[in-house]
């Protein structure tokens, strides 16, 4: 998080001592996570700051946070004694995700520009983020871990991804400094290391987010 911050205020201070315009804007998203065995709906808001270097070419970041994704699994625990009975124990695991996400990057213009006053703006957006999330497992039945091994682990955990974030979108000005846009997201994770609360460890995560939001455009 501290480089984030440090290219924030770095950004910020570049702002303050050039022509470079800012942009506020926040959306609110609906994200679809296809990550194997873990498939899940959630809805989300988006505060992003635009830092506008020329007619096409923008600086962004935001912080993006969403609501509880749920999603559930069948699995069988194994016993880890050849004298327990029963050997096996099958069960149903319960999984909330509680994620957010921090980006850096780019915004470029191929149709119009961040201060068009007529017509429409075409834009897309590339950047780094850090995707932190709260994960909470349940069983049913409880599994007792001093007997049985399982494939994942009940109770809470935290777990972090490095990841490219991609999308497109376009925006409309609708007077004055104001603009409507939507926009199509997604993140791809750059790093995979396991944790024993994934009901899968690959491809995590896998969203597509489709948004929608205003953007305030400040200065002359």
């Amino acid at each position: 998080m501290r480089k984030y911050s440090t290219v924030f205020l770095l950004l910020v201070c570049l702002y303050g001592q050039s022509q470079v315009r800012l942009s506020v804007a926040t959306d609110l998203s609906l994200m679809r996570n296809f990550s194997p065995n873990q498939k899940f709906w959630s809805l989300g808001e988006t505060v992003q700051f635009n830092f506008h270097f020329n007619k096409k070419q923008s600086a962004y970041a935001w912080i993006a946070y969403y609501t509880p994704g749920k999603f559930k699994n069948d699995f069988t625990a194994i016993a880890k004694s050849s004298v327990t009975v029963p050997s096996t124990v099958p069960f149903k695991a319960s999984a909330i995700w509680r994620s957010n996400e921090v980006s850096l990057g780019w915004k470029h213009y191929f149709k119009g520009s961040f201060d068009a006053e007529t017509g429409y703006n075409i834009y897309s957006i590339a950047g780094l983020g850090l995707m932190f999330t709260k994960v909470e497992n349940a069983f049913t039945p409880a599994i007792d871990s001093a007997l049985y091994s399982t494939p994942t682990l009940a109770g809470n955990s935290e777990f972090y991804r490095l990841t490219v974030d991609l999308g497109g979108g376009a925006e409309f000005p609708v007077g004055g400094n104001f603009f409507l846009y939507g926009d199509v997201r997604t993140w791809i994770p750059t790093t995979d290391y396991p944790s024993p609360y994934l009901h899968s460890n690959k491809n995590v995560p896998l969203p597509f987010m489709i948004s929608g939001g205003m953007r305030i455009l400040f200065g002359y």
